[in-house]
């Protein structure tokens, strides 16, 4: 794993340092690569490319970059992992390409590739995560790509006349005179999302590159938007049409683990130490248990707990980890060490973020990064194997007749007269956020077609309100991704889940996290054959008599009891709302109330109300409180 920078410049004027210019923004990107550093430019041409180096394959000279192509014509600053390079190699070589290889690199193989079949020829072989920029000498063109599924990132912009790119936002930073305005549109879908989805940063003037997509720029033009060039060359939308999967359950379970075994061989290859991430669940389970059935060495796996028992799913990985024999190490984490994450959580992520398992995930990254510089995690299984109860609920909120009506019934149970009813109850008795629970069902339901309705209860619009925005109204077609098909709800709703959830919240949490302490993850179950088989089966293959991520489950059950993982999903969370009223109380109460009453951007009354609401133990505001609080935060570290 790597950190990329770089920038075109049309005029001297533009940029009139561009050497030291480089070599400071990747020198913000150490904790990327803090083995290697390389720079190359071409003043003449008004090309800079920087690059931080991981060492993960091939530790030698001959995989320093930016690296220049055997013919000279190409030169590559590159993020991530080609997993398939030697399979590449030996293609090159049976097509009659040259070869004497310079060393043993995915990067060398990939500018090979890229050499013999174009750039896009390269993409469609290659099986990875990445990001990274190319620079076509002869045609005078720089070239972004990001892998299909968007584990690794790649901001990009215009700034006084230079296009710039970079792995993150903080490489941008040291442009002289860099201060770009906060974009309000991003703000708004970060408080719908927990974060900030692609194509959006939340700035204006700088852009994320989406999941399988690709950007050119030829050197002389102007840096503006209007000249650069995108297109997808993956999508999970053309993964939802592809052939149907024509066996039975048993034999797509029988594929699956042919896939998986497939991937997970691959990325057990390293030059460096490996491990895992094991919570006990199904997903990182069934990805350790594969991985110790064909490892000639116990496998270094890898879980967090919490003192706090309703949070704590340490017991059940310790007994997984047992009975699959690996070598298995278990840090129980104290609230306080906990809580002494959050105050770098600005700097780790560029931009708000706002999912909570945050705190445990940058714990676990740092656990694991004490031993292995590799890890393999289980994320994916919930998006591609219908893991969550939204999708169930979505596919019986389907089957319900008279939508409308139900819809008026619940809205006036949830009114605010009802409300009122609830909160003279006593604390004991009254329901988790019973009242909104019923509005927001309601106005669910009262949503004209099943992808709205999917994108209320992914979304949660009540979050929306504490923004103060102009839109008067097509909040949820704001939000909507392109077009994910015409398939049944449990696949629409995967599919949904895949393009959003999955690479806004899941994969930049877990790449900023691992990055800040120079570890590298990796996603067996992303392998885009993975995937594409995924949306190739039937829901009824993938929910069956009752079970989500059915197919998982088969495999794992053939090396772990089911008892021991056949439990109720506690998700990777930390006691935020119980925090909030207590040892994390005035912390909160300085970043919510130290501003203005005017502020620009929040409804500063609506946050007091929740605040006050929150405290008094009647109602858990705390996925409203952490969103702002992470904003807040944000704010004053990067303002």
């Amino acid at each position: 794993m790597c950190g990329i920078a770089g920038f075109l410049f049309s005029s001297h004027a533009a940029c009139k340092e561009p050497d030291p210019l480089i070599r400071t923004m990747t020198s913000a990107l150490v904790k990327r690569g803090p083995d290697d550093e390389g720079h190359w430019l071409d003043v003449s041409a008004g090309v800079a490319l920087g690059h931080r180096r991981l060492s993960i394959v091939d530790l030698s000279p001959a995989g320093h970059q930016p690296m220049v192509s055997g013919s000279g014509r190409y030169v590559l600053t590159f993020n991530g992992e080609i997993y398939n390079h030697r399979e590449i190699r030996a293609e090159l070589q049976r097509s009659g390409a040259p070869g004497r290889w310079r060393g043993t690199s995915d990067t060398e193989s990939l500018l090979a590739a890229i050499e013999a079949w174009g750039v896009q020829g390269a993409l469609g072989r290659c099986v990875g995560m990445f990001a990274f920029a190319l620079w076509d000498r002869n045609e005078r063109v720089l070239t972004l790509a990001r892998d299909r599924l968007g584990e690794k990132p790649v901001y990009y912009g215009h700034w006084n006349g230079m296009f710039i790119f970079a792995s993150e936002l903080k490489a941008f930073q040291a442009i002289p005179g860099f201060a770009p305005t906060i974009d309000r549109d991003a703000v708004w879908h970060y408080f719908c999302q927990k974060a900030v989805p692609a194509p959006l940063s939340i700035y204006e003037g700088i852009r994320k590159l989406e999941p399988g997509q690709m950007l050119t720029l030829r050197a002389g033009q102007d840096a503006s938007f209007s000249n650069i060039t995108l297109h997808h060359y993956w999508s999970v939308q053309d993964a939802l049409v592809r052939e149907p999967f024509r066996g039975s359950p048993d034999d797509a379970v029988l594929e699956l683990q042919r896939l998986m075994l497939q991937s997970i061989g691959s990325q057990m290859v390293a030059d460096v130490p490996v491990g895992a991430f094991l919570s006990g669940g199904i997903d990182s389970s069934t990805v350790v248990a594969l991985m110790q059935s064909v490892s000639d060495r116990k496998v270094q796996t890898y879980s967090i707990g919490f003192e706090e028992a309703a949070f704590n799913e340490a017991a059940h990985a310790a007994m997984v980890a047992s009975h699959l024999g690996t070598q298995h190490r278990e840090l129980t984490v104290t609230a306080g060490e906990a809580r002494a994450v959050i105050p770098t959580l600005a700097d780790i992520w560029d931009e708000p973020f706002a999912d909570s398992s945050q705190i445990p995930t940058a714990l676990l990254a740092a656990l694991a990064r004490s031993e292995v510089t590799v890890a393999l995690s289980g994320d994916g299984g919930d998006e591609l194997f219908c893991g969550y109860k939204r999708q169930l609920t979505a596919t019986a909120i389907e089957r319900i007749p008279g939508k409308t009506l139900l819809s008026t019934l619940l809205l006036a149970f949830g009114s605010s007269a009802a409300q009122v009813l609830l909160r003279s109850l006593p604390v004991g008795r009254l329901p988790k956020d019973v009242a909104n629970r019923l509005r927001i069902l309601s106005e669910t339901l009262a949503l004209g077609d099943p992808t709205q309705r999917y994108m209320a209860l992914s979304f949660q619009p009540e979050h929306w309100t504490l923004v103060l925005s102009d839109r008067s109204g097509g909040h949820l077609d704001a939000a909507r991704p392109g077009s994910i098909g015409e398939r049944d709800m449990l696949t629409v709703a995967s599919a949904f889940d895949t393009v959003t959830y999955l690479p806004t919240d899941i994969l930049a949490k877990v790449d900023r996290a691992a990055m800040a302490v120079s570890l590298e993850t990796r996603v067996p179950l992303l392998d885009h054959r993975i995937v594409e088989f995924a949306f190739s089966l039937p829901s009824s293959y993938k929910v069956r008599d009752g079970r989500t991520k059915w197919p998982l489950r088969q495999i794992l059950e053939r090396f772990v009891p089911t008892a021991l993982v056949d439990r109720p999903k506690m998700g990777f969370s930390v006691p935020i709302g119980e925090w909030l009223r207590g040892p994390l109380r005035s912390w909160a109460e300085d970043l919510l109330f130290a501003r203005p009453a005017s502020d620009e951007f929040l409804n500063n009354q609506m946050i007091r109300n929740i605040w006050r609401d929150h405290q008094s133990g009647r109602w858990n505001y705390e996925e409203h409180l952490w969103r702002v609080l992470m904003f807040r935060a944000w704010q004053m570290r990067h303002e």
